[in-house]
């Protein structure tokens, strides 16, 4: 047997070495946050429930048999470049909370994952169903990342590492989650608090908050900042709310920022709810947030790829349905695309 430490093991001291980091020295721009209390970042309205309640539903759950695999059906690939002019706006759904979003001449792409599994382990935790809708060698040039925080299945650090090498795509995330990007190579990084801002080149980019938590271990609970990304353009906004819960945020953003263009909203990983609630939507809270927001379209998003929680695979769309006819939306203002399906906004 080698005594050489293993790729995992490696990963492992990394991120300690990097949580260490966290705790013993946090920014002054943690201390100065409204929602940073010294040693973690906390929700305005409800946090997530605790571990105890984790290992409660670890015990009594009862998961929706998924299946083992799904095809895609076949779609063209998006263009390198959609359009010049900024005012031409292109989406297309990759898979779960990763989405391309082609605004004139510039890419931009929303919590990329293509890898397996999101999980700390090679062989364990939640398995891809289906493949990602396009291939990461047919993504075209990506020039910004948005993150909206370092849960495995948004923060796959594969992805974010082959786009780097490729790229050297411009990233913003929130406060904190730097410190995981610089440790594997990822150099362009804007990490933002609630409410700041950074602009790549006719883009302004915000971070705002989300009904959320972070951490990639049992032992980084909230020591890095979650939250949705809103992007102003000449030509309208787009939002991106990242993973959350409902919660009057919503309002908030279309207060402060504008009603969107495009909103990007999850729809799943929702049952069951007593757990679930605090953090994640489901589709009747996306139809209220798609409201609040007062957004032109919505796009569903985070479901039909990892079974991450109880309810069935077709469970989103068919409790969207319901919601929109409940809530007199309009489809057409709330639309669900296939992996892989583009189209313009």
């Amino acid at each position: 047997m080698s005594d050489k430490p293993s790729r995992q093991h490696e990963s492992h001291l990394r991120y300690e070495k990097i949580r260490e980091v966290l705790v013993a020295r946090p920014s002054a721009r943690h201390s100065e946050s409204d929602h940073h209390n010294g040693r973690h970042f906390f929700n305005l309205h409800r946090n997530a429930r605790g571990l105890r309640d984790v290992f409660t539903w670890l015990r009594t759950r009862k998961p929706s048999r998924w299946p083992g695999w799904a095809e895609n059906e076949s779609f063209p690939l998006p263009a390198a470049q959609h359009s010049s002019q900024v005012r031409d706006w292109r989406v297309t759904f990759i898979n779960h909370a990763t989405v391309l979003l082609q605004i004139g001449p510039y890419n931009l792409i929303t919590d990329p994952v293509w890898s397996e599994r999101v999980s700390p382990f090679r062989n364990l935790g939640p398995r891809r169903v289906r493949a990602a809708g396009v291939a990461l060698k047919d993504l075209p040039p990506i020039h910004v990342v948005l993150l909206s925080h370092n849960h495995y299945d948004h923060l796959d650090l594969a992805t974010l590492k082959y786009l780097e090498k490729r790229d050297n795509p411009h990233i913003v995330t929130g406060l904190g989650v730097g410190a995981l990007l610089h440790a594997n190579g990822i150099k362009h990084v804007s990490e933002l608090d609630w409410w700041q801002s950074v602009e790549h080149k006719d883009l302004k980019i915000h971070f705002t908050p989300a009904q959320h938590f972070s951490g990639r271990g049992v032992r980084d609970r909230d020591m890095t900042l979650w939250g949705g990304l809103f992007v102003e353009t000449a030509a309208g906004s787009l939002f991106f709310a990242g993973d959350t819960g409902y919660s009057p945020h919503f309002k908030e953003i279309a207060r402060r920022l504008g009603q969107p263009r495009l909103a990007l909203l999850p729809i799943g990983a929702y049952e069951p709810r007593w757990f679930m609630g605090p953090v994640h939507m489901n589709p009747e809270d996306a139809v209220l947030a798609h409201r609040d927001l007062g957004a032109r379209e919505s796009l569903a998003i985070h479901f039909n790829t990892f079974q991450l929680t109880d309810e069935s695979i077709g469970q989103p769309v068919i409790d969207l349905d319901a919601a929109l006819q409940k809530l007199e939306v309009a489809a057409a203002d709330f639309r669900v695309l296939k992996e892989g399906e583009g189209r313009n906004v």
